[in-house]
Protein backbone atom coordinates (compact mmCIF):
# COMPACT_ATOMS: atom_id res chain seq x y z
CA UNK A 1 0.00 0.00 0.00
CA UNK A 2 1.58 3.50 -0.97
CA UNK A 3 -0.39 6.28 0.07
CA UNK A 4 0.30 10.12 -0.62
CA UNK A 5 -0.89 13.26 1.51
CA UNK A 6 -0.52 16.52 -0.17
CA UNK A 7 -0.46 19.65 2.07
CA UNK A 8 0.50 22.48 0.16
CA UNK A 9 -0.49 25.22 2.88
CA UNK A 10 1.20 26.90 5.61
CA UNK A 11 2.96 26.30 8.59
CA UNK A 12 -0.16 25.76 10.70
CA UNK A 13 -1.85 24.01 8.21
CA UNK A 14 1.24 21.28 7.94
CA UNK A 15 1.27 20.81 12.13
CA UNK A 16 -2.76 20.22 11.95
CA UNK A 17 -2.34 17.69 9.37
CA UNK A 18 -0.65 15.48 11.74
CA UNK A 19 -3.46 14.06 13.64
CA UNK A 20 -4.58 12.78 10.18
CA UNK A 21 -1.49 11.61 8.74
CA UNK A 22 -1.07 9.19 12.52
CA UNK A 23 -4.79 8.11 12.06
CA UNK A 24 -3.71 7.11 8.21
CA UNK A 25 -0.49 5.61 9.56
CA UNK A 26 -2.67 3.47 12.18
CA UNK A 27 -5.67 2.27 9.66
CA UNK A 28 -1.97 1.18 7.34
CA UNK A 29 0.73 0.27 9.36
CA UNK A 30 2.45 -1.50 6.71
CA UNK A 31 2.25 0.88 4.34
CA UNK A 32 4.50 3.64 2.62
CA UNK A 33 3.16 7.29 3.60
CA UNK A 34 4.17 10.28 1.77
CA UNK A 35 3.52 13.91 2.28
CA UNK A 36 3.97 16.42 -0.42
CA UNK A 37 4.13 20.39 1.03
CA UNK A 38 5.36 23.21 0.28
CA UNK A 39 9.41 24.39 0.17
CA UNK A 40 8.38 27.06 3.36
CA UNK A 41 7.39 24.11 5.30
CA UNK A 42 9.57 21.32 4.08
CA UNK A 43 12.17 21.56 6.99
CA UNK A 44 9.07 19.63 9.50
CA UNK A 45 9.31 16.66 7.83
CA UNK A 46 11.72 14.73 9.27
CA UNK A 47 9.89 15.70 12.55
CA UNK A 48 6.55 14.09 11.60
CA UNK A 49 6.74 10.74 13.40
CA UNK A 50 4.27 8.76 10.45
CA UNK A 51 5.84 9.67 7.20
CA UNK A 52 8.49 7.62 5.16
CA UNK A 53 9.11 10.18 2.68
CA UNK A 54 8.18 13.74 1.71
CA UNK A 55 7.86 15.55 -1.65
CA UNK A 56 8.92 19.17 -1.78
CA UNK A 57 7.49 21.71 -4.45
CA UNK A 58 8.61 24.77 -5.06
CA UNK A 59 10.05 28.18 -6.82
CA UNK A 60 13.37 26.20 -8.48
CA UNK A 61 12.44 23.12 -8.18
CA UNK A 62 11.58 22.03 -11.51
CA UNK A 63 10.11 18.91 -12.50
CA UNK A 64 11.37 16.95 -9.44
CA UNK A 65 8.42 16.96 -7.38
CA UNK A 66 6.00 15.97 -10.53
CA UNK A 67 8.10 13.48 -11.34
CA UNK A 68 8.23 11.71 -7.83
CA UNK A 69 4.43 12.10 -7.86
CA UNK A 70 4.13 10.66 -11.36
CA UNK A 71 6.12 7.65 -10.89
CA UNK A 72 5.12 7.04 -6.95
CA UNK A 73 2.86 4.07 -7.58
CA UNK A 74 0.31 5.02 -5.33
CA UNK A 75 -2.45 3.65 -4.42
CA UNK A 76 -3.73 6.05 -2.09
CA UNK A 77 -3.65 10.13 -2.46
CA UNK A 78 -4.97 12.33 -0.11
CA UNK A 79 -5.71 16.14 -1.17
CA UNK A 80 -6.04 18.23 2.38
CA UNK A 81 -5.23 21.50 0.06
CA UNK A 82 -7.48 22.26 -2.66
CA UNK A 83 -5.66 24.69 -5.38
CA UNK A 84 -4.75 24.04 -8.70
CA UNK A 85 -1.24 22.65 -7.70
CA UNK A 86 -2.96 19.81 -5.36
CA UNK A 87 -5.54 18.66 -7.85
CA UNK A 88 -2.33 18.65 -10.42
CA UNK A 89 -0.66 16.53 -8.54
CA UNK A 90 -3.63 14.63 -7.60
CA UNK A 91 -4.04 13.80 -11.25
CA UNK A 92 -0.43 12.76 -11.67
CA UNK A 93 -0.44 10.54 -8.73
CA UNK A 94 -2.78 8.06 -10.72
CA UNK A 95 -4.09 6.73 -7.29
CA UNK A 96 -7.24 4.28 -7.51
CA UNK A 97 -8.59 6.59 -4.95
CA UNK A 98 -8.67 10.02 -5.18
CA UNK A 99 -10.21 11.99 -2.27
CA UNK A 100 -10.65 15.80 -1.51
CA UNK A 101 -13.37 18.27 0.28
CA UNK A 102 -16.62 18.30 -1.19
CA UNK A 103 -15.98 22.36 -1.32
CA UNK A 104 -13.43 21.36 -4.26
CA UNK A 105 -16.35 20.52 -6.21
CA UNK A 106 -17.04 24.01 -7.08
CA UNK A 107 -14.27 24.03 -9.42
CA UNK A 108 -15.34 21.80 -11.78
CA UNK A 109 -11.93 21.90 -14.00
CA UNK A 110 -9.98 20.73 -10.34
CA UNK A 111 -12.86 18.88 -9.41
CA UNK A 112 -12.07 16.06 -12.21
CA UNK A 113 -8.80 15.00 -10.37
CA UNK A 114 -10.83 12.68 -7.85
CA UNK A 115 -13.22 10.15 -7.54
CA UNK A 116 -14.08 10.40 -3.91
CA UNK A 117 -15.39 12.91 -1.56
CA UNK A 118 -15.27 14.32 2.36
CA UNK A 119 -18.30 16.12 3.20
CA UNK A 120 -16.51 17.92 6.33
CA UNK A 121 -16.98 21.84 6.19
CA UNK A 122 -14.25 23.74 7.22
CA UNK A 123 -16.22 26.80 8.67
CA UNK A 124 -17.86 23.78 11.26
CA UNK A 125 -14.90 22.30 13.09
CA UNK A 126 -11.55 23.27 14.09
CA UNK A 127 -9.11 22.78 11.28
CA UNK A 128 -7.40 19.78 12.70
CA UNK A 129 -10.92 17.65 13.03
CA UNK A 130 -11.34 19.05 9.53
CA UNK A 131 -8.45 17.20 7.93
CA UNK A 132 -8.85 14.37 10.32
CA UNK A 133 -12.60 13.93 8.59
CA UNK A 134 -10.28 13.69 5.09
CA UNK A 135 -8.87 10.46 6.62
CA UNK A 136 -11.35 9.06 8.01
CA UNK A 137 -13.08 9.18 4.33
CA UNK A 138 -11.06 6.48 3.40
CA UNK A 139 -10.44 4.46 6.68
CA UNK A 140 -10.83 0.59 5.72
CA UNK A 141 -14.00 -0.45 7.40
CA UNK A 142 -12.26 -2.94 10.06
CA UNK A 143 -9.63 -0.29 10.46
CA UNK A 144 -9.52 2.07 13.58
CA UNK A 145 -11.41 5.12 14.50
CA UNK A 146 -9.10 8.51 15.74
CA UNK A 147 -10.37 11.12 17.13
CA UNK A 148 -7.10 12.51 18.88
CA UNK A 149 -7.05 15.76 17.79
CA UNK A 150 -3.42 16.76 19.53
CA UNK A 151 -0.87 17.64 16.50
CA UNK A 152 2.76 15.79 16.85
CA UNK A 153 5.64 16.63 16.04
CA UNK A 154 9.30 14.99 17.61
CA UNK A 155 12.49 16.69 16.99
CA UNK A 156 15.13 14.71 15.65
CA UNK A 157 18.07 13.25 17.84
CA UNK A 158 20.59 16.85 17.60
CA UNK A 159 18.44 19.27 18.47
CA UNK A 160 16.63 17.85 21.31
CA UNK A 161 17.13 19.08 25.08
CA UNK A 162 17.61 22.77 23.15
CA UNK A 163 21.45 22.50 23.28
CA UNK A 164 21.36 26.52 22.16
CA UNK A 165 19.84 27.89 25.37
CA UNK A 166 21.36 27.12 28.63
CA UNK A 167 18.45 27.65 31.74
CA UNK A 168 15.19 28.03 31.59
CA UNK A 169 13.95 30.84 29.51
CA UNK A 170 10.48 32.05 27.94
CA UNK A 171 9.43 32.25 24.53
CA UNK A 172 7.68 35.45 23.31
CA UNK A 173 6.82 35.60 19.67
CA UNK A 174 5.42 38.92 19.23
CA UNK A 175 4.87 39.18 14.94
CA UNK A 176 3.02 37.47 11.91
CA UNK A 177 1.88 38.03 8.67
CA UNK A 178 -0.98 40.36 9.33
CA UNK A 179 -0.32 43.28 10.97
CA UNK A 180 -3.53 43.47 12.74
CA UNK A 181 -2.98 40.56 14.91
CA UNK A 182 -0.32 43.06 16.41
CA UNK A 183 -0.46 43.51 20.45
CA UNK A 184 1.42 46.56 21.27
CA UNK A 185 4.92 47.04 21.78
CA UNK A 186 5.29 47.92 25.47
CA UNK A 187 2.84 45.54 26.52
CA UNK A 188 5.14 42.79 25.41
CA UNK A 189 7.99 44.79 27.34
CA UNK A 190 5.96 44.84 30.49
CA UNK A 191 5.25 40.93 30.24
CA UNK A 192 9.24 40.44 29.47
CA UNK A 193 9.76 41.90 32.58
CA UNK A 194 7.12 40.30 34.52
CA UNK A 195 8.69 37.19 33.79
CA UNK A 196 12.68 38.45 34.53
CA UNK A 197 11.20 39.47 38.03
CA UNK A 198 8.69 37.49 39.28
CA UNK A 199 10.12 34.26 37.40
CA UNK A 200 13.83 34.78 36.97
CA UNK A 201 13.60 33.74 33.43
CA UNK A 202 15.23 34.53 30.46
CA UNK A 203 13.27 36.29 27.58
CA UNK A 204 13.86 35.48 24.07
CA UNK A 205 11.91 36.92 21.37
CA UNK A 206 11.41 35.36 17.86
CA UNK A 207 10.62 36.77 14.69
CA UNK A 208 10.27 35.80 11.00
CA UNK A 209 12.21 37.66 8.48
CA UNK A 210 9.63 39.98 7.31
CA UNK A 211 10.87 43.83 7.83
CA UNK A 212 7.88 45.41 9.52
CA UNK A 213 7.81 41.71 11.41
CA UNK A 214 11.31 42.49 12.78
CA UNK A 215 10.69 46.39 13.45
CA UNK A 216 7.97 45.10 15.20
CA UNK A 217 9.99 43.29 17.44
CA UNK A 218 12.96 45.75 17.75
CA UNK A 219 10.71 48.19 19.34
CA UNK A 220 9.45 46.08 22.51
CA UNK A 221 11.49 47.95 25.47
CA UNK A 222 14.56 46.18 26.76
CA UNK A 223 13.77 43.76 24.07
CA UNK A 224 17.41 43.56 22.91
CA UNK A 225 19.25 44.52 26.35
CA UNK A 226 21.84 41.72 27.11
CA UNK A 227 21.22 39.36 30.58
CA UNK A 228 17.23 40.62 30.03
CA UNK A 229 15.74 39.59 26.54
CA UNK A 230 17.36 38.94 23.54
CA UNK A 231 15.75 38.53 19.77
CA UNK A 232 16.20 35.75 17.61
CA UNK A 233 15.49 35.21 14.20
CA UNK A 234 15.99 31.41 13.10
CA UNK A 235 16.86 31.05 9.67
CA UNK A 236 15.47 27.12 10.12
CA UNK A 237 11.68 26.27 10.73
CA UNK A 238 13.38 22.85 12.33
CA UNK A 239 15.83 25.81 14.73
CA UNK A 240 12.79 27.47 15.98
CA UNK A 241 10.51 24.44 16.43
CA UNK A 242 13.50 23.82 18.94
CA UNK A 243 13.53 27.14 20.49
CA UNK A 244 9.55 26.62 21.20
CA UNK A 245 9.78 22.96 22.33
CA UNK A 246 11.84 24.27 25.46
CA UNK A 247 10.54 26.77 26.30
CA UNK A 248 8.82 27.55 30.23
CA UNK A 249 5.97 28.99 28.71
CA UNK A 250 4.71 30.40 24.95
CA UNK A 251 3.24 33.72 24.56
CA UNK A 252 2.29 34.84 20.71
CA UNK A 253 -0.29 36.04 18.88
CA UNK A 254 -2.13 34.27 16.56
CA UNK A 255 0.65 32.57 14.19
CA UNK A 256 2.55 29.55 13.07
CA UNK A 257 4.42 29.24 16.40
CA UNK A 258 0.79 28.81 18.05
CA UNK A 259 1.13 25.25 16.26
CA UNK A 260 4.57 24.56 16.77
CA UNK A 261 3.81 25.10 20.51
CA UNK A 262 1.03 22.57 20.86
CA UNK A 263 2.36 20.06 18.97
CA UNK A 264 5.26 19.77 21.86
CA UNK A 265 2.27 20.21 24.79
CA UNK A 266 4.54 23.26 25.67
CA UNK A 267 2.62 25.93 28.10
CA UNK A 268 1.03 28.43 26.28
CA UNK A 269 -0.40 31.53 26.29
CA UNK A 270 -2.65 32.60 22.97
CA UNK A 271 -3.77 36.50 22.03
CA UNK A 272 -6.41 36.23 19.78
CA UNK A 273 -8.25 39.35 18.54
CA UNK A 274 -9.08 39.38 14.20
CA UNK A 275 -9.11 35.73 14.09
CA UNK A 276 -11.69 33.12 15.49
CA UNK A 277 -9.79 30.98 17.85
CA UNK A 278 -12.69 28.11 17.06
CA UNK A 279 -10.69 26.97 13.91
CA UNK A 280 -7.25 27.52 15.32
CA UNK A 281 -7.11 27.20 19.06
CA UNK A 282 -4.58 25.31 20.70
CA UNK A 283 -6.65 22.33 22.45
CA UNK A 284 -4.17 20.66 24.80
CA UNK A 285 -4.51 21.41 28.69
CA UNK A 286 -1.53 23.51 29.29
CA UNK A 287 -2.98 26.30 26.81
CA UNK A 288 -4.60 29.81 27.63
CA UNK A 289 -6.75 31.50 24.95
CA UNK A 290 -7.46 34.53 25.24
CA UNK A 291 -9.52 36.94 22.97
CA UNK A 292 -9.62 40.56 22.72
CA UNK A 293 -13.47 40.19 22.06
CA UNK A 294 -13.75 38.93 25.79
CA UNK A 295 -10.55 40.72 27.85
CA UNK A 296 -11.82 39.80 31.75
CA UNK A 297 -10.72 36.38 31.26
CA UNK A 298 -9.56 33.10 29.31
CA UNK A 299 -11.52 31.51 26.81
CA UNK A 300 -13.48 28.53 27.45
CA UNK A 301 -16.62 28.00 24.89
CA UNK A 302 -15.75 28.61 20.99
CA UNK A 303 -17.82 28.52 18.61
CA UNK A 304 -18.30 28.66 14.55
CA UNK A 305 -19.05 32.34 14.82
CA UNK A 306 -17.39 34.70 17.45
CA UNK A 307 -16.47 38.28 18.13
CA UNK A 308 -13.51 39.77 16.85
CA UNK A 309 -11.77 42.93 18.35
CA UNK A 310 -9.04 45.25 18.48
CA UNK A 311 -5.59 43.48 19.69
CA UNK A 312 -5.51 46.56 22.02
CA UNK A 313 -8.43 45.80 23.93
CA UNK A 314 -6.16 42.36 25.75
CA UNK A 315 -4.88 44.16 28.99
CA UNK A 316 -1.11 43.43 29.88
CA UNK A 317 -2.69 42.09 33.60
CA UNK A 318 -4.54 39.17 32.03
CA UNK A 319 -1.46 37.79 29.88
CA UNK A 320 0.25 38.30 32.81
CA UNK A 321 -2.30 36.25 34.87
CA UNK A 322 -2.46 33.44 32.54
CA UNK A 323 0.82 33.20 32.55
CA UNK A 324 1.59 32.86 36.21
CA UNK A 325 -1.04 30.18 35.89
CA UNK A 326 0.76 28.07 33.92
CA UNK A 327 3.72 28.82 35.45
CA UNK A 328 2.31 27.62 38.46
CA UNK A 329 1.58 24.14 36.98
CA UNK A 330 4.73 20.59 37.65
CA UNK A 331 6.61 20.63 34.90
CA UNK A 332 6.66 17.97 32.68
CA UNK A 333 9.41 16.26 30.86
Amino acid sequence: MRILALQLKRIGDLVLTTPALRALRAAWPEAHLALGVMDGTATLLPAIPSLQSGIVFGRGRGWTPWQQVLTGGWDLCLDFTGTDRSAMGTTLSRARTRVAFESVRRNWIRARAYNAWCPSKVRDAHTAQHYLDLAAQVRPPDGPRADDLQPELVLPPNLRGNAQVEGGYALLHPGTARTEKYWLPGRWGEVAAHLRDAHGLRTIFTCGPGDFERAHVQAIPDAAIPGKSEIREPKELMALAALVAGARVVISCDTSVVHLAAAFRAPQVVLFGPTNPFHWRPLHDRAVVLSAAQPEAPLTRFEPRMKEASMEHLSTALVIRATDSLLALPRQP
